[in-house]
């Protein structure tokens, strides 16, 4: 029995120290409206190329683009990944991670899958709380902290309509009564939907944002694999963006084949009208080029093709039975982010106070790649827009994270949002800290 195991744990040690091919085109390849999509490549063992993450060393932070400073607003946090901005300037931070158990795999596959995420800076345990950050001076850190909400079910999303705070767990949204100004929540939350659980629950996150109006909850439910490896069964209301009536607690499918959504948010359009946005983490293990993340409008009863197919009708041939009457309804995605970017944060900027160049677009937290070779993502870049659709190439706004000398990551940015002062908030789960970003003095 020692014998096996030794060998069932070389070869998990194998498997994390593996690679497999290296991405031929740059990551600026695929990015943009028409990203370079190669044929697929395949191999015995998929690229693993974790950057070991870390939390900052003393005295060290991210770079900021010219024109901005960085400042850490809030630090020794455990695991903060979402952020929300409340009327009255208190941010709320969502400290969690995933539950035990949800990723389904155990043996030796499930050992592997622990040591990635130990690696990567996510095999803490998840808080299970929500915190209240303040500043009541106004000099962009946060100088009181208190525990709003705490004993939940690795909450994520969070989204204020009147008088009720709405919380995405990683199996329902619950609802709280909530004034701004209160720092403890005592109440018990009202459930207003169930989601898509475990105990196999592969994209554990679950986030959400209210409508202009505050009729609806839009929230975005990642799938429950790769390429539905597990079964299709296992999807039911996965890969999906559901739309949650408040006043009746009944839901339909928005938009589906949407691998992995996680930030959204609404982009003002001609008029009073908005239009849903959201960005998309694609699926793995066919190569370093494929396939891109994205950022993508979102269109009522729209397919977007997962499993069958990606970035429109490129057929996956490793999805069986395969689908073309799925395939041919199949949208393209607005904007490339590039290959396994792991681009999980959105924010529109509006008309902010950082320098013009980063007004009336989109701000992106890409968490870093595992699948690649070289590594990709690891910082939050702007996305600019005319009109209500992208226009340009993305410009870096928060690098540093991937330290290439040490081979290692310093922290890795998630969630994004603006504060209620034109400073651009970034949520760093390995770091521990939630950063600010504002225009130079």
């Amino acid at each position: 029995m020692r014998a096996i195991r030794y060998c069932l744990i070389l070869f998990a040690g194998l498997m994390l120290a593996a690679c497999g091919p290296e991405a031929r085109l740059t990551v600026e390849a695929g990015t943009g409206p028409a990203p370079a999509l190669p044929a697929p490549q395949s191999s015995l063992i998929p690229t693993i190329n974790i950057a070991p993450a870390n939390r900052w060393p003393d005295g060290r932070m991210p770079q900021a683009t010219a024109g901005t400073r960085v400042n850490a607003f809030a630090e020794g946090l455990s695991h903060p990944r979402w952020l929300l901005v409340l009327p009255n300037g208190d941010v709320l931070v969502a400290e969690s991670n995933a539950p035990a158990g949800s990723g389904g795999n155990s043996g030796i596959k499930g050992w592997v899958q622990k040591k990635v995420m130990a690696k990567a800076g996510a095999g803490v345990p998840s808080a299970d709380r929500i915190t209240l950050l303040r500043d009541t001076d106004d000099d962009g850190v946060a100088d009181q902290r208190s525990v709003l909400l705490e004993g939940l079910y690795s909450p994520f999303g969070m989204a204020l309509v009147d008088d009720q705070l709405y919380v995405a767990n990683a199996d329902a949204v619950l609802a709280f009564p909530f004034e701004p100004g209160q720092t403890r929540i005592d109440a018990e939350g009202r459930t207003v939907a169930e989601l898509p659980g475990g105990p196999l629950n592969h994209h554990w996150t679950k986030n959400i944002v209210a409508s202009p109006d505050g009729r609806y909850l839009y929230a975005a439910i990642g799938s429950n694999s790769n390429i539905a490896e597990n079964g299709l069964s296992a999807e039911r209301g996965r890969a999906a963006i559901w739309e949650i009536n408040l006043e009746t607690g009944k839901h339909e499918i928005y938009a589906d084949g949407l691998r992995n959504p996680v930030g959204m948010a609404w982009v003002p359009q001609d008029g009073e009208a908005h239009q849903l946005w959201t960005v998309v983490n694609e699926r793995d293990a066919i190569g370093g080029d494929l396939v891109p993340d994205y950022m993508t409008s979102v269109q009522k009863g729209g397919f977007y093709g997962w499993p069958w197919s990606y970035y429109g009708q490129h057929v996956d041939e490793r999805v069986q039975p395969q689908r073309p009457d799925r395939v041919e309804k199949a949208l393209k995605p607005d904007y490339a982010l590039g290959p396994h970017t792991a681009s999980l944060g959105l924010a529109y900027s509006g008309d902010n106070a950082l320098p013009a160049a980063l007004r009336r677009g989109m701000f992106v937290g890409q968490h870093g790649s595992w699948n690649r070779q070289p590594r990709s993502g690891y910082k939050v870049i702007f996305v600019p827009f005319s009109n209500g659709r992208p226009d340009g190439m993305p410009v870096d706004v928060l690098t540093g994270f991937l330290d290439t000398e040490a081979d290692e990551a310093n922290g890795r940015p998630v969630g994004v949002a603006l504060d209620n002062e034109g400073a651009l908030l970034v949520a760093d789960d390995v770091g521990n800290v939630i950063w600010r970003v504002s225009a130079a003095r």
